[in-house]
C-alpha cells in the first residue's frame, strides 16, 4: 500500500524535472483517483509560455485525459506546495475532495512566486483590485444565458 510519502515523491520528482530541464518552476503535482494515479504534472509556465500551466493545472489536465472525464469527483491530489488561487479554483471545478501539500504560499513568495496577493486580491470588491474591473451591458447577455438554460442535450457541470 502506498503512502502519502510516496506520492509526494512522486510530485517532487515532477517538481524536479521541471527545475531541472528548464520546463518551468519548482511545483508537482500527481492525483489519484481509487487508489491509483490518474495525472501527473510539473510546472511547464516558462517552456510553455502559459502563465495556466502550474502543475496542479497540468495533472488535473493529465488525468483527465486519462479517465476521459472533467469530473474528478473522490479525487486526491498530492502538490509540492499549497495550490495558488488558480490552481485552487481549478481543484474545485475538478470536484477533488482531497488536498495533500507541503511547502506554504508564504514559502513559495520568500523564493520569488508572488501568489499570495491574489489570495489578497479575491477578498476585495472588484472595484479595490489591482486590476481595472469593468462590468459592462451588452444586449445578447440575457439571450445567452436562456438559450444554455433551455438547451436539452446540455451537459451539466
Amino acid at each position: 500500500m502506498e503512502t502519502i510519502e510516496s506520492y509526494m515523491n512522486e510530485a517532487f520528482n515532477e517538481a524536479f524535472h521541471s527545475v531541472r530541464d528548464n520546463i518551468g518552476g519548482p511545483f508537482g503535482a500527481v492525483i489519484l483517483m481509487n487508489g491509483r494515479v490518474i495525472g501527473k504534472g510539473g510546472n511547464q509556465v516558462s517552456s510553455l509560455n502559459d502563465p495556466t500551466a502550474h502543475a496542479e493545472i497540468m495533472a488535473i489536465r493529465d488525468a483527465c485525459r486519462n479517465i476521459s472525464s472533467f469530473d474528478l469527483s473522490g479525487a486526491e491530489i498530492y502538490s509540492t506546495c499549497e495550490p495558488c488561487p488558480m490552481c485552487l479554483s481549478a481543484i474545485y471545478w475538478a470536484n477533488i475532495r482531497s488536498v495533500f501539500y507541503v511547502s506554504t504560499r508564504h514559502q513559495a513568495e520568500e523564493i520569488g512566486f508572488k501568489d499570495n496577493h491574489i489570495y489578497e486580491e479575491l477578498n476585495l470588491h472588484p472595484s479595490g483590485r489591482r486590476i481595472n474591473f469593468s462590468q459592462v451591458e451588452h444586449p445578447r447577455a440575457a439571450e445567452l444565458f436562456r438559450e444554455w438554460t433551455e438547451k436539452n442535450d446540455k451537459i451539466p457541470y
